[in-house]
């Protein structure tokens, strides 16, 4: 919250009051407002120094003031100030005034962004003249929610540091006081240091500010320390998740807090996401001071099993890190991912806890938004990004979960968490890829596992310039892929072809796809053939189209079967035409000692069982056997009339010579 400052104004008398106005010390977001103008009659510029005690909860402050009455005296009358009403933090407390004379301070007026004082001089400035005065007061740890602005302790140190002078009076400065060890980060400011002293403290200063009513430094420290460990054991499906929590020593409330979200969230996030818990041995959650994390409570390391939660994060943002068990890379690949549905999930589970929940605001992808797949990472994005990212991201996992509802997402983080991609050959199928789902993977699991298109949603809130070029290629891709799988039946389609739809490969889906196609289209030429001939085909070609051997080996398999069956209804074809008169006689005599309809059946037979070359042989010499026939036979009646003669003239000479051998022995 943002407070405007207090102006000069004169009273009624001679005596004039000064009010500065200053914002409260919330870490962030401290920036005070332009104020209205003092009048220039009197200025006060301040050295103001914060020296932080972790051990008694407080830091106190002093600030030196020194007012200045820039008013001429005339003739007739003199010109002094009295009082000045000065604004500091609010909770502070234990205010002291010091100076010459009687000087007093009294709280005129707390609030919860503000504490307004009254300060009286102790005697009157007069024109032309300055006063130095010691103002000192604690800001002191009050406890209470573990956001609250001010943290003191041993652990931890956060605050805001101001400092204090009139409108446009340059000259003021801030001193920073913190003991050795501590690791100080600074916000705005600035401040420059640390430089240490013999006491054992580190020191930042700012310098002479030029506009001291501009200047907050917000800082935040914290040293190593020996956790408080708290083990947990949480029931759950597959046996009890360890979770150890590390607490700092004077923050036990953390631990406790913290152990009591996770034994609560972790069984309804494991029901909810439908996948068991993914690790094997215990997971840490650790109490820190998140830093690097784009200004982030939370930080998930899954490959040393470590959550590190800020001292003051919500219980929803607990949650949503205790998510991260699940969300990590391992489940989906991509930031976005991880980050929306652990941010979904941990809305469901605070909502069915009865928790607070603070949601980000609403937004909508326009002018300024970022597409998620350009998201960066938390040291790379900007914090203008990450803001934007994480409200876009839990609202497109809302919009995914309502279209998807929770079975559906339950199916796809089932598949997912097993390394099952989509394009599967049939619903008991579980081909497995390599690596998590990214933004693809996980675009494609959606739509298979529910049936339900979600490619629109990708084009609102996922997809880069460059990306969405690849989703209408994959929109048409996919109505080709879907045709096919219709025209094939139940025969799968190659795995070269899923394989490349799981890739993203289009132009390779969409020449596999076609020859795919071609194939089919010999089955159905083939099994048109095969039934006109009366004969039943091997599952070879089955066999190669959903082989891995490639379309090139199925079109091969379905032009030879074809052509075997081609030369079974040939030879059929030549049975049947030797069967009519007069060629019948000459063809029974040709295939006397020879039967081509058991060479026919012994073809057919081979077909079946998938000798294609075999079935062709037999078949085409049962063929060649029927359509020489006639002619075989007409040879061998040419050749037995042929012998017939021969015998008769041989048979002629041999008696003619035995004649002749008689007569001539008479």
């Amino acid at each position: 919250m943002r407070l405007a400052r207090r102006g000069l104004a004169l009273a009624a008398s001679l005596t004039l009051a000064l009010a500065l106005g200053l914002v409260p010390g919330f870490v962030p977001g401290l920036a005070p407002p332009p104020v209205a103008a003092a009048s220039p009659g009197l200025t006060i510029t301040s050295v103001a120094s914060y020296d932080v005690i972790p051990n008694e909860g407080r830091v106190a402050v002093s600030a030196k003031l020194t007012a200045t009455n820039h008013l001429k005296n005339t003739i007739t009358r003199q010109y002094y100030f009295r009082t000045a009403y000065l604004t500091v933090q609010p909770g502070t407390s234990e205010f002291r005034l010091s100076g010459k004379g009687a000087t007093n301070v009294t709280v005129r007026e707390a609030t919860d962004t503000f504490t307004s004082l009254k300060l009286e001089f102790g005697a009157n400035l007069a024109a032309g003249t300055s006063t130095t005065l010691t103002l000192t007061f604690n800001i002191r740890d009050a406890g209470g929610e573990p956001d609250r602005a001010v943290r003191i302790s041993p652990s931890l140190v956060t605050f805001g540091a101001w400092a204090f002078a009139t409108p446009n009076t340059p000259g003021s400065s801030v001193a920073v006081r913190i003991p050795t060890g501590y690791q100080v980060t600074v916000g705005r400011g600035p401040l420059t240091g640390p430089i240490a002293d013999d006491a054992g403290h580190e020191q930042w200063t700012s310098g002479p500010l030029a506009a001291p009513l501009d200047y907050v430094a917000d800082i935040v420290a914290d040293r190593p320390v020996t956790y408080a460990e708290k083990s947990l054991a949480v029931p759950l499906s597959a046996g009890a998740a360890t979770v150890i929590m590390h607490s700092w020593p004077d923050d036990p409330a953390w631990g406790d807090r913290v152990a009591n979200l996770a034994e609560h969230a972790l069984p309804i996030l494991e029901r909810e996401i439908g996948v068991p818990w993914r690790f094997d041995g215990p997971l840490a959650v650790n109490e820190a001071l998140v830093r690097g994390s784009g200004g982030f409570a939370g930080v998930f390391d899954p490959t040393e099993r470590r959550i590190d939660v800020s001292y003051a994060a919500s219980d929803s943002v607990v949650i949503h890190e205790l998510a991260h068990a699940w969300f990590n890379g391992r489940l989906v690949a991509d930031r976005w991912a991880a980050e929306a549905f652990a941010s979904y999930y941990a809305e469901i589970v605070t909502q069915e806890l009865g928790l607070d929940i603070r949601p980000p605001g609403p937004v909508e992808p326009g002018v300024g938004a970022t597409p998620l797949n350009a998201w960066g990472t938390s040291d790379t994005a900007s914090p203008e990004t990450d803001l934007y990212a994480y409200a876009a991201s839990l609202e497109l996992a809302r919009e995914i979960g309502t279209r998807a509802g929770p079975d559906g997402l339950r199916n796809v983080w089932s598949r997912a968490a097993r390394g099952i991609g989509a394009y599967q050959p049939d619903p008991s199928a579980e081909e497995t890829v390599d690596g998590a789902p990214d933004w693809r993977g996980l675009l494609d699991l959606l739509d298979d596992q529910t049936g339900k298109d979600f490619g629109d949603l990708w084009q609102k809130w996922v997809a880069r310039p460059q990306d969405l070029v690849a989703l209408d290629v994959r929109a048409t891709t996919r109505a080709a892929y879907a045709q096919t799988v219709r025209l094939a039946g139940d025969w799968r389609l190659p795995i070269s072809i899923r394989d490349a739809m799981r890739a993203w490969r289009f132009d390779v889906a969409v020449d596999l796809l076609a020859a795919a196609d071609q194939v089919l289209g010999q089955r159905a030429t083939l099994a048109a053939a095969a039934s006109a001939a009366d004969v039943k085909l091997p599952d070879s070609l089955r066999t190669a189209f959903e082989g891995r051997d490639g379309l090139p080996a199925a079109a091969a398999e379905a032009a030879s079967e074809q052509s075997a069956v081609e030369m079974i209804a040939a030879a059929a074809s030549a049975q049947a035409a030797g069967q009519g008169l007069p060629n019948a006689l000459l063809a029974r005599i040709g295939l006397l000692a020879r039967d081509p309809a058991v060479e026919l059946g012994a073809a057919k037979v081979a077909l079946l069982v998938g000798d294609v070359a075999g079935a062709h042989r037999t078949a085409q010499s049962a063929h060649d056997a029927w359509m020489s026939a006639a002619s075989v036979g007409r040879s061998r009646i040419v050749s037995l009339v042929l012998l017939v003669i021969a015998l008769g003239i041989f048979v002629g000479l041999v008696r003619g010579a035995r004649r002749r051998g008689r007569a001539e022995s008479t």
